[in-house]
């Protein structure tokens, strides 16, 4: 892999954040600020889940095994994000106030799943580090297949928060591509080398 490409898309997943300070200084983030810094934040903590589910299909269709060295990269984008989305959640939302975040946790079930989605990214985000892939050993891989369940979370946490303003269009393409992404690793494609082993990846934190 070319050593200035995993700097490159570095600098290009932060991208979006800094389009938010951009836009905040210049007064562009429209009537409801809160809520355009909300969808922004979900929808690429979303957007990089998808680039890490897609890491794997491309290695296999490309035979490039170093694409694996940028997935822990985009995983760990992703949680950023995430925590991004989350953070604008307890701070500009609910202002702090545990009560009224525990009330919507609880009763509004597209704040449920995405909260859910965030706690199982938290132990892949925490155990994405090269001593942490050697002391668990074959679990890694087991812990790190929660992604599969995480990304179809995250969806449905778009789906149902679309839902209550009949906006379907979106979230109806994230589903798509998330599902494609999934199935892809369901068909068999012959390999021309030897796929990584687990050490392997502790530049792409999941598969």
């Amino acid at each position: 892999m070319p050593a200035w490409l995993k700097p490159l898309l570095f600098g290009l997943a932060l991208v979006p954040l800094a389009r938010l300070f951009v836009l905040g200084f210049a007064g562009g983030l429209g009537a409801n600020p809160v809520e355009f810094v909300t969808r922004s934040t979900g929808t690429w903590a979303l957007v990089m889940l998808c680039i890490t589910l897609a890491v794997t299909p491309l290695r296999r269709l490309s035979g490039w095994n170093a694409l694996v060295r940028l997935r822990r990269m985009f995983g760990l984008f992703a949680f950023f994000y995430a925590c991004l989305h989350f953070a604008i959640f307890v701070w500009l939302e609910h202002w702090f106030d545990l009560g009224a975040m525990l009330m919507d946790v609880f009763e509004r079930p597209f704040v449920t799943v995405g909260f859910l989605a965030l706690l199982l990214m938290v132990p892949l985000a925490a155990t994405s580090t090269k001593a942490m892939i050697r002391r668990l050993g074959r679990n890694w891989q087991v812990l790190h297949r929660l992604i599969y369940v995480i990304a179809p979370m995250v969806v449905l946490h778009f789906w149902w928060h679309k839902a209550g303003k009949n906006d379907f269009v979106e979230p109806a393409i994230y589903g798509l591509v998330v599902a494609g992404l999934l199935l892809a690793r369901l068909v068999p494609v012959r390999r021309s080398r030897a796929p990584p082993s687990p050490l392997s990846t502790v530049r792409g934190s999941h598969d």
